[in-house]
């Protein structure tokens, strides 16, 4: 045996050494860096910190619940990261949404709470810095694609309160005139917004699809649209988004790294440290950003935006921040541990803004500030009362807007009529000008 191993050693010796072309041809494929780093991608992270917990699943009787095994809980708030790109006035309207985000959805907890809104309630609350300020980076050409939890972002994109409280409420003045109680609204003539989908992942492609057809017509735009940290692992996520990148498609996907999927925290879902990482299999630019930070997540948000417009393609960003509710109005969230919730709660996205505009930067005198806060609160006492008091659809419209009937749902090229091989324009029959949704 020892002298079969020493005559494989020798044979294998002397094919390498009869061919050192294999060799060098390896190099020349693939130089190392100046630093030796193989790596040919970087993950760019605008953090200021970087809170790590490891958690660990207990059982006591019948009850399973979940520790803090590490992870340092008493560390300082770091302060909000400069912005690139953001001016005073820039700011004050992304506090202002936010802050419009955040009292909405106590309104719409209330209303729950009295028997007054038809379904669940899915709150963003420690979220609005993500949605809002993502948004605010889209110009008026581009797309939305948001998820339940995106409202703020439904409402910079120009939905106002009273919208949403009737959509959950069925009211018949509701986007969807009482035949939905949830978020699955949009508006594709005047806002570029699709209806949310529940079906997670499957607005990846869908809005891929959009950024297609804006192509096709001769434009480049920005698409984006969301997904949470347990969602991503969908297959269909993986198709929409690889695609966008073959095809070079100006898709921002925001990758909402919530710690939870329902009741499972995220170590437990998957292996890799930062879903940005993820970004690397479909060969496009990832980024880290701390979801609490406005200012983080629109200069990332613009910088996507821009490359998108380019046609650059898609760019994932992984947003890091705690959903500090239940999954939804029913879930009481027991799961996580306690001192989480007061780690993260010194992180609220709507404080940290405030103190930065007021007392950071002193754009707001206290008196501006409580200024704004009360004319928020007249809009949502306004549309609340709206809402409240619009009635409900009569029993006879359900059978309407089922089907398209003739002449209901024109569509037309959005942007322009599509090209064709030679660049010039296509000549669609009279008849075929519009097209019908049968």
């Amino acid at each position: 045996m020892a002298k079969k191993k020493a005559a494989a050693a020798k044979r294998t010796k002397r094919t390498s050494a009869a061919r050192p072309e294999a060799k060098s041809q390896k190099l020349r494929a693939a130089p190392p860096a100046a630093n030796g780093d193989l790596r040919t991608y970087t993950i760019a992270d605008y953090r200021l910190e970087k809170p790590d917990f490891t958690l660990r699943q207990v059982r006591v009787g019948d009850e399973v619940r979940y520790e803090v095994e590490s992870g340092n809980l008493s560390a300082p708030v770091a302060p909000l990261r400069e912005s690139k790109y953001l001016g005073k006035q820039q700011l004050i309207e992304i506090y202002r949404w936010m802050l419009l985000n955040r009292r909405m959805e106590a309104a719409l907890e209330n209303l729950y709470k009295q028997g007054k809104v038809v379904g669940g309630v899915y709150f963003g609350l420690g979220q609005e810095a993500c949605s809002c300020a993502s948004a605010y980076a889209l110009q008026k050409d581009d797309w939305l694609g948001p998820m339940i939890r995106n409202q703020g972002s439904v409402l910079v994109r120009g939905f106002s309160p009273r919208d949403i409280m009737m959509q959950y409420m069925a009211k018949a003045g509701s986007p969807t005139k009482g035949r939905d109680a949830s978020s699955h609204f949009g508006d594709h003539e005047k806002r570029n917004v699709v209806s949310p989908i529940s079906t997670l992942g499957d607005l990846i492609p869908v809005l891929a699809g959009v950024a297609l057809g804006a192509r096709l017509q001769g434009k480049n735009i920005a698409v984006m649209t969301y997904i949470g940290d347990g969602g991503q692992s969908t297959g269909v996520t993986y198709e929409g988004l690889n695609f966008a990148a073959v095809q070079d498609l100006g898709l921002v996907l925001l990758v909402e790294n919530n710690l939870w999927a329902y009741s499972t925290p995220s170590d437990m879902q998957f292996r890799v440290k930062d879903l940005a990482e993820r970004a690397i299999a479909y060969g496009i630019p990832g980024v880290i950003v701390d979801g609490t930070d406005a200012c983080q997540v629109y200069d990332a948000c613009h910088e996507a935006c821009e490359r998108a417009r380019r046609g650059e393609g898609p760019t994932l960003i992984e947003a890091k921040m705690m959903r500090m509710k239940g999954h939804a109005i029913h879930d009481a969230a027991e799961y996580v541990p306690k001192p989480l919730f007061e780690y993260w709660k010194k992180r609220d996205p709507l404080a940290r803004l405030e103190n930065y505009v007021v007392k950071v930067k002193k754009w707001l005198t206290g008196d501006d500030n409580q200024k704004l806060i009360a004319d928020v609160e007249q809009q949502l006492e306004a549309d609340r009362e709206f809402a409240v008091n619009s009635p409900m659809p009569s029993p006879e419209s359900a059978a309407g807007a089922v089907y398209c009937e003739a002449g209901c749902h024109e569509i037309q090229p959005k942007y322009a009529m599509p090209k064709v091989r030679g660049g010039k324009s296509m000549r669609l029959k009279d008849s075929d000008a519009a097209v019908h949704l049968k």
